[in-house]
């Protein structure tokens, strides 16, 4: 019997609403249910057809158990080995090289040494940095936030010189990047499922978490919705997920991709609404099936190498 796990954290609804719509479409031989983990041993089977994952990128024990678990065949949802490679600057780049709209972008030393090294570790950089042009080519306003990392957690809308270096001189040894602040008249997210499906949101960042996601009717000019879908779809197609998030700010017309990478979106129905949860639900029920039905435990690489995992039919993402 193909099974269908799921590993999550602090968030109640999406897990069990996925879980219970797998289960209720009640197709022979199939079952949903919960992971429960103890010590994973290396190698071992994890029996399950497909996992959902929606914590590993805060809990690196889960994250080995997926990478472990894609050894015997089990399709993860995100890819955990392309989630592990990624990074936004990375991602900005490379939206950028699509034809995408961006926001310019700069990556910069962390502002504290990284443990374990010194200032002997940084003799590549240049010292003093020349701030200058890192802020002419930026300009202000604009936002500082981490290389890695999600939530909205250590980011800084900064104005000013003055304000960039208070909030910089908090980053510790985090790595963070500046980015242009998009003087949006209007903020979208959009789901992508199977790197097919596109949910697009209404979203405002600048409200209360919990009321972030507009449920408004407020309609979308269609040559704008089909730029979103179309940039959304091609960013998860060539990052090669399966599941992810696509935040756009729109100014003069143009969205800008602000967030290209969320593969473990929120979808707290409390925040999302529950048309939004509903089409989430629903679309990644569909595409668990697809995939645990498709199963194949026998199948192997040809040769163990790394790049089979980083590829979306070998995983699943």
């Amino acid at each position: 019997m193909p099974k269908i796990g799921i590993v999550y954290g602090m968030e109640s609804s999406f897990p069990a609403a996925v879980v219970d719509r797998i289960n209720g479409k009640q197709i022979p031989g199939l079952l949903a249910e919960s992971i429960r983990l103890g010590g994973v041993r290396i190698a071992e089977p994890s029996g399950y057809a497909v996992i959902i994952d929606r914590i590993s990128h805060d809990v690196e024990f889960y994250r080995a158990y997926l990478k472990n678990a894609a050894l015997s065949g089990t399709v993860v949802i995100p890819n955990p080995f392309l989630w592990s490679a990624d990074d936004k600057f990375f991602n900005y780049a490379l939206a950028s090289q699509l034809g995408i709209a961006v926001p310019r972008t700069a990556i910069l030393p962390q502002k504290e040494h990284p443990p374990g090294t010194s200032a002997q570790s940084m003799r590549n950089l240049k010292f003093p940095l020349n701030w200058e042009e890192v802020f002419d080519y930026i300009g202000f306003p604009a936002f500082l936030k981490p290389l890695a990392g999600g939530a909205w957690r250590h980011n800084y809308e900064v104005a000013s010189q003055q304000e960039f270096f208070e909030a910089y001189d908090q980053t510790g040894s985090t790595c963070m990047c500046l980015q242009q602040a998009i003087q949006f008249e209007d903020c979208f997210r959009c789901y992508v499922v199977g790197q097919e499906k596109v949910c697009v949101m209404r979203y405002d960042p600048k409200r209360p978490h919990h009321l972030r996601y507009i449920q408004s009717e407020q309609p979308v000019t269609r040559d704008l919705h089909d730029r979103m879908v179309n940039d959304a779809l091609t960013l998860c197609r060539t990052l090669g997920y399966d599941l992810n998030a696509v935040e756009f700010a729109v100014e003069n017309g143009v969205p800008y991709a602000i967030d290209v990478l969320d593969p473990s979106p929120d979808t707290d129905v409390h925040c999302v609404g529950d048309a939004h949860f509903e089409w989430i639900v629903e679309n990644v029920a569909e595409m668990a099936i697809e995939k645990a039905l498709a199963f194949a435990p026998e199948r192997k690489p040809a040769a163990w190498r790394w790049d089979y995992f980083l590829h979306s039919k070998a995983v699943g993402s």
